[in-house]
């Protein structure tokens, strides 16, 4: 896949923090879209948002 796949798309992905939304929110974040990453686990969002910064 491209990295410009997605570049002018954003995203909000729900459970993101853990298994299949954490994969989608890397894997569209690699294709460069923007992803806003949702979970009820604070920390568990934190550590995706770091990989995906």
């Amino acid at each position: 896949m491209s990295a410009t796949r997605f570049a002018s798309k954003v995203a909000i992905v729900t459970a993101a923090g853990a298994g299949i939304g954490r994969a989608i929110a890397l894997a569209w974040a690699k294709d460069g879209g923007a992803v806003v990453i949702v979970d009820k686990d604070k920390a568990a969002a934190e550590r995706t948002g770091q990989e995906v910064a």
